[in-house]
């Protein structure tokens, strides 16, 4: 059974496709696909920005650009006039909550929480802490309204999905009872949570204290003190992005290679994106290796054995041999797929065959986007 075929430049095209977010395992060219994309799109009038959450290096080389921030950035490489236009960057995890921080908090407040050391360790490193923000640089992208476009480059491996999950463990966390315990004071008036547990409230923060320490409990205390004012507005905007993401203008792109591993992340990917209600548009398959020849590789294995046996033309026989490999691969490739097609025989594809060499540059990314519209 042959899987319906993804047209990208139709995707791409429809101005109802607002936000592609493209997930998928490590090193399968899902930065190099979303950047392609990006470009596909801004050369056919879509005014696109590319957002990358991988803080590697790879996505602002290829556009020719010396690096990538937390604000859009035009791509304006000499020989690149899109008849739309081309935007990229990259998240920066601690400038997106400071801004919403300051967004939120009033100045003052703001500022407690800013400077607060408690604050400056969960904003940069704190479990889920990256997904969340990638939601919020995402919503206010959209918010913005200034793109036509929003390609969206994940995390490798199952991280890519954690954004999913991120608002809700975040927020767990954050109201969570330990939490609201060290929060307690201030809401309480300070003396009225320990009229409320009495002395069991010492006890309890001079244990903690012991563990964990007794300045990093004070930080903690302060900053979610502080914090507790806009933490309703936290959560509603987790809970906004989570929405968009579920919404008809948003589609998630499956990268994979046509390898056994890719292609068992790729059906986590498509079950879980199930699972949540999320808008798949299809899977793409990338580095293919397809056999433009008819002849078979048995053929062509006993044309070479021929050939040597004769001992003649031994250029022909090495080239009649390394036929017979890309045959033997490409048959693998069609195996591996099939079986992914099986199990999800209602997922749109495309095969984007394998350039010679990486793509580091504008044209080779103009050309990933040929490969991907099928051309």
């Amino acid at each position: 059974m042959r899987p319906p075929l993804l047209d990208v430049d139709a995707l791409i095209d429809d101005p109802e496709t607002r936000v592609l977010v493209c997930c998928g395992s490590g090193g399968v060219g899902k930065t190099t696909t979303a950047a392609a994309l990006a470009v596909r799109a801004a050369e056919r009038g879509r005014r696109t920005v590319v957002l990358t959450i991988d803080p590697a290096r790879r996505l602002a080389q290829s556009l020719g650009l010396r690096e990538l921030d937390n604000s859009p950035r035009e791509v304006t490489t000499e020989g690149f006039e899109p008849k739309g236009e081309l935007h990229a960057m990259m998240l920066d995890m601690r400038r997106t909550f400071d801004d919403m921080v300051l967004a939120h908090a009033g100045r003052e407040r703001a500022e407690q929480i800013l400077a607060n050391p408690f604050y400056q360790t969960i904003s940069t490193s704190f479990s889920g802490t990256q997904e969340y923000m990638a939601m919020e640089k995402l919503g206010q992208l959209v918010a913005d309204g200034e793109w036509d476009l929003i390609v969206v480059d994940t995390p490798p491996s199952r991280s890519a999905l954690d954004f999913l999950d991120a608002p809700q463990r975040l927020s767990t966390v954050l109201d969570g009872r330990l939490i609201r315990m060290l929060s307690a004071p201030a809401r309480a008036g300070g003396r009225g949570i320990r009229k409320i547990v009495g002395a069991g409230f010492g006890l309890f923060t001079k244990a903690v204290s012991t563990i964990v320490g007794g300045q990093l409990l004070q930080d903690a205390s302060t900053f979610v003190q502080a914090f507790d004012s806009m933490f309703g507005g936290f959560r509603q905007r987790a809970q906004k992005t989570y929405e968009l993401l579920r919404s008809p203008g948003t589609g998630f792109l499956v990268i994979a290679a046509a390898e056994p591993d890719a292609l068992r992340e790729a059906s986590y990917f498509v079950e879980r994106l199930g699972e949540e209600g999320m808008p798949l548009i299809g899977l793409v398959a990338n580095r293919t290796h397809p056999v433009l020849a008819t002849l078979s590789a048995t053929r062509a294995e006993a044309a070479a054995d021929g050939l040597e046996r004769a001992g003649d033309a031994p250029l022909a026989a090495a080239v009649l041999r390394l036929h017979a490999d890309r045959v033997a691969v490409a048959d693998r490739e069609k195996r591996l797929i099939a079986r992914f097609t099986k199990a999800h025989p209602g997922v749109a594809l495309v095969g984007v065959p394998a350039l010679p060499t990486d793509v580091h540059d504008l044209d080779g990314l103009h050309e990933i986007g040929r490969r991907l519209a099928g051309e």
